[in-house]
């Protein structure tokens, strides 16, 4: 069965840093590419930072140039930084993976738990 299980939220002065973690396990052919979302509470789902296997990153208006996206793809690991944090991006930060459990099985998306961000004085 895979997983995908976020850490390194928590609570953070604006103008601060994190370093949020997505590791994915179990059963993994091949993963297409990873990202990360976040919802704050009344709002939708919205991406953040996406990258394909490739190497190519996307990231949304409001977070370019202060959130980098990285990954480990010998760990199978998807990294954010979030510096300059602002109080509005403050919300639940979800990772999320498009990958293969088998070589002839399907394409499916897969979603971690979610690790709370708060940014607060």
């Amino acid at each position: 069965q895979v997983q995908l299980v976020e850490s390194g939220g928590g609570l953070v002065q604006p103008g601060g840093s994190l370093r949020l973690s997505c590791a994915a396990s179990g059963s993994i052919f091949s993963i297409n590419g990873m990202g990360w979302y976040r919802q704050a509470p009344g709002n939708q789902r919205e991406l953040v930072a996406t990258t394909t296997n490739g190497g190519s990153a996307n990231y949304a208006d409001s977070v370019k140039g202060r959130f980098t996206i990285s990954r480990d793809n010998a760990k199978n690991t998807v990294y954010l930084q979030l510096n300059n944090l602002k109080p509005e991006d403050t919300a639940v930060y979800y990772c999320n993976a498009l990958l293969k459990g088998v070589a002839w099985g399907p394409w499916y998306t897969y979603w971690g738990q979610g690790t709370q961000v708060t940014v607060s004085s």
